[in-house]
Formats: structure tokens, sequence, C-alpha cells
């Protein structure tokens, strides 16, 4: 049987958060990875998610590293010899499993009582989303619909603008909460804005990983019905999201 992995290095910000919330002691982070916040402070920055600095790492002396497939760039889990356990998460059944995964690998009950949460939350649904009704993850509007829209855009970035598609954590997501994301044949697409109609059109502006909450005047002027969201009560599967599906389902 092999033993338990004592020195963790968390390269994906969400799992980060989770398992410190799980009492499991890190000694290697990304430069992302910033919640909790005076947690993390004491944690070292072996890089990025998409690189890291070697010695950096090496120096931590890590008997496991956790990566996520779309998260950090393929390579991170191909050129070393320390073990590494890889995540996908794209939907709340995954992210399930991936607490029950991770709570049998690090020998954790909390994460494993964070499985079982996760498994109340599965029947949930509520009903489909009306402008008159609080959006789920409204961090504020910049211009609100006057009608229910056709179509549901989630952007994630500019030059060029990205969204995302409903076959994802963050569409899976809204889904549960009666939101219904535009669907598209890849899950994060570039797009064109003017191929949409504005009156028929709700954009859904995220916190991250673009600040669009940093660039309202941009959107306003803009004819679409937009709001700003928290992208990661949206996109951080793991603690966050947990809690915030919990919150949401609950009402």
């Amino acid at each position: 049987m092999l033993a338990t992995p004592k020195r963790v290095i968390s390269l994906v910000p969400s799992w980060t958060e989770t398992l410190l919330a799980a009492g499991i002691i890190l000694v290697g982070r990304t430069r992302f990875c910033i919640h909790p916040q005076k947690t993390v402070a004491d944690i070292p920055v072996v890089g990025g998610t998409k690189d890291w600095n070697w010695d950096k790492l090496l120096a931590t002396k890590p008997d496991l590293i956790l990566l996520d497939r779309e998260e950090n760039a393929r390579f991170m889990g191909e050129q070393t010899d320390i073990p590494c356990h890889v995540t996908h998460v794209t939907s709340l059944e995954d992210m399930a499993a991936t607490f029950a995964d991770l709570a049998s690998l690090l020998a954790n009950d909390k994460l494993q009582q964070m499985a079982e949460r996760c498994h109340t939350l599965l029947s949930l649904q509520k009903k489909p989303w009306q402008p008159e009704t609080p959006l789920p993850a409204l961090m504020e509007w910049g211009r609100q619909p006057v009608r229910p829209p056709e179509k549901i855009l989630y952007l994630i970035w500019r030059k060029p603008w990205m969204a995302v598609s409903r076959e994802c954590f963050i569409g899976d997501s809204l889904s549960r909460l009666g939101v219904e994301i535009t669907h598209f044949d890849e899950r994060y697409p570039v797009i064109d804005l003017d191929a949409f109609d504005p009156e028929t059109t709700l954009l859904l502006c995220a916190s991250e990983p673009y600040p669009f909450h940093a660039k309202k005047q941009l959107l306003a002027e803009l004819p679409f019905a937009h709001a700003f969201v928290d992208g990661e009560w949206l996109s951080w599967y793991g603690i966050r999201s947990l809690e915030f599906l919990e919150r949401e389902l609950g009402r």
C-alpha cells in the first residue's frame, strides 16, 4: 500500500483553497492561488498554472503534485518523475467524484464530507431564470434586459471575444441554477459579437480570467444587455463553488 502524500504542491488555485479548507498542509502553490489570503501567504510560490520554476519546486521536496487537465499545461505532468494527480472537472458530478478521489488519495475525512455534500446537490434544480428574479453570481447589472433573452453568452475574454459553452463546469453550474448559456461546438470558442442580436442576447461578463468588471465603460458602449458576474463562484470547482451552489440551490 502506497504511503499517504504528506508534502503536496497544488498548481490549481481552486484545489489549493479546497485542500487548505480540508486541513491539508501544502508545501507549494502557484502565484494565482490567492485564497485564503492569509494562509497562502506562507506557502512558497513555485510558478504559475502554465509554467513552474523547477528549482523552487524541487526545493519543497514534494511527494505529490496536484494538476488539472484544463488549468495546467500538459507538459507539467509529463516532465517529472514526482507523482502527479490530474483532475478534470466539467460538471457537478465530476466535482463530487474528484472530492472522493482526493479524499481517498490524501486520507482526508473533510474531503469525503465535501463529496457527500456535493452528492446532495445533484438532484436539485432551479426553475428557468427570468429577468425579474435574482441572477446567480451577480455582482452588478450594466444594463438589464427588458424581456427574457433568447441567448445568454458567458464571456471570459476580450481581444478576441471568447465565451464558454454549456458543456463545461460553468455551464453545468448555471444550468442547475436555471440559466442556460448558449451551446457551442467548442468549450471555449472565439466568437463574433456582431453575429448576435442585441435585442435578444444577454452577456454575462465574468470577473475572471478577464477583468470585465474593470471595463464597465467598454461594455456600456455595446448595445447588449449585460451583467457582471463573479467568475470565482462559477468556475472555481471545489469548496468555493460547493458553498456557492449550496447557498443558491438551498433558497
